[in-house]
């Protein structure tokens, strides 16, 4: 120990760090990531299933309001991920203290949201539909 040399740090490639990273994400982060998802995911699915009734001619009440429908699911998704978000992830303490909501967490559910809402409907219009009509 006293004569030995250091032995010298392997460097990591990019995607080994990405791995990770993806492996150790915070909780927080993945809890938001987590509501979010499940909330686009239902709502997207009774949106298909709203777009290809629509589609397929079925007179439903109303009429067509698909731009509507996107609307109301994506202002659902935003405000329901983020309100999830702020129930599930508390706000860090010191030790013994007791733990509070933050606004930061519905802040971050709502970040998480956006880019999710985007790939569930994109997803569910591009793959989903075009095998159901």
């Amino acid at each position: 120990m006293a004569g030995e040399e250091p032995r010298a740090v392997r460097r990591r490639g990019f995607l080994e760090i990405r791995w990770r990273q993806f492996r150790n994400a915070p909780r927080p982060v993945v809890r938001a990531v987590v509501a979010a998802l499940s909330v686009a995911t239902t709502l997207g699915l009774a949106y298909l299933a709203y777009d290809v009734a629509i589609s397929r001619g079925v007179d439903l009440p109303g009429g067509d309001l698909r731009s509507l429908a996107v609307l109301a699911f994506i202002v659902i998704v935003l405000g329901v991920a983020s309100l999830v978000t702020y129930l599930l992830v508390p706000q860090a303490v010191a030790a013994g203290g007791r733990q509070r909501r933050s606004w930061w967490s519905g802040v971050l559910g709502f970040l998480a949201a956006v880019p999710i809402a985007y790939i569930v409907l994109v997803l569910e219009s591009q793959l989903l539909r075009p095998l159901l009509t």
